[in-house]
């Protein structure tokens, strides 16, 4: 007897971002799989993964917001974080075992005086439990397996980093604004070893990434609850959806009529002349009537499209 295949559920075109505020205890691919539940898109990603321990601001691309998926992550981040004096671990954070230990708890006015050697374009090496590749295989994977993990130091900007306060003499909770490529959980580690003793993160919560913050998260719950009183779950997607251009704040917005914006949809250069020529050069977003068009590279008045965005565009043929 022929077991009788299950329908599939259909899924749905929806574009455009949503800031989940994760909650700790997920991964990062945790969450975007509770999402896909909730709303059944035919495309959607992250953008910039959060550790299972870390909660916050994370950036979840639905639909042609994929395409801008790199803008969003190159851009400044927050963080806050709370690191404990005494304990190293193999992980810098909470997850590992502690591999050294020390007595000693610096004091406020120590803290702050190293934060400068901490600050602007610093070399960091990253955990050896990350997800960067040795030899194809990924850092953390190399480290369960006990394997010797030698990771090289890397470049990194950190623009900001503060000490917010010290509840106890085991704990400072610190800011930082800081680039791509920036481990929160080395620097914790690094501070520790500059003052003397062990340090390790124990609370990791991000705020920002690029132009995505506090104030536009949502959380697992309250996007259940809306899909339950929406009519559809597309619905209660729209609702909280922020425009896919929200990603491009970086780039300069050029406008076009009608005649351009087919002309770039389909894959094909225009000439921007007199008033309407983008004075500065490198990429532009460019826009049609407020819809976004495509992603382009301006040059000599010549608009070349990169990236071309199909958002209601089948509504204007």
């Amino acid at each position: 007897m022929k077991r009788q295949q299950q329908k599939k559920r259909p899924k749905f075109d929806i574009d455009g971002w949503l800031v989940l505020d994760k909650p700790i205890g997920l991964t990062s691919n945790d969450a975007l799989s509770r999402l896909k539940r909730l709303f059944h898109p035919k495309k959607v990603g992250h953008a910039g993964t959060l550790d299972p321990a870390a909660s916050g601001c994370l950036p979840i691309a639905f639909g042609e917001a994929t395409k801008t998926v790199p803008y969003v992550m190159d851009g400044r981040k927050v963080y806050r974080f709370a690191v404990r004096w005494g304990e190293e671990t193999d992980t810098d954070d909470t997850e590992g075992t502690v591999i050294d230990t020390s007595d000693v708890r610096p004091e406020s006015d120590d803290i702050r005086e190293i934060l400068p050697e901490f600050t602007g374009t610093i070399e960091q090496i990253p955990p050896k439990f990350s997800a960067i590749k040795i030899g194809g295989e990924r850092a953390y994977d190399l480290a369960r397996e006990g394997a010797e993990v030698e990771l090289q130091a890397r470049e990194i900007d950190v623009h900001r980093l503060d000490l917010v306060e010290t509840p106890d003499a085991d704990t400072a909770v610190f800011e930082t604004e800081c680039g791509k490529g920036t481990y929160v959980r080395a620097l914790a580690r690094d501070m520790g070893r500059r003052l003397g003793t062990c340090g390790h993160v124990v609370e990791l919560r991000r705020l920002l990434v690029g132009p995505f913050g506090e104030e536009d998260m949502v959380t697992l719950e309250e996007l259940g609850q809306a899909v339950e009183e929406a009519e559809t779950p597309v619905a209660a997607a729209m609702e909280e959806l922020m425009p896919v251009e929200t990603a491009l704040e970086a780039l300069n917005e050029v406008a076009v009529n009608r005649n351009d914006e087919a002309r770039l949809r389909r894959g094909q250069g225009i000439l921007m002349r007199g008033r309407d020529a983008p004075v500065l050069g490198g990429e532009v977003f460019v826009t049609c009537q407020g819809r976004l068009v495509a992603i382009c590279t301006a040059e000599r008045g010549e608009l070349k499209p990169r990236r071309v965005f199909m958002i209601g565009a089948e509504s204007q043929d």
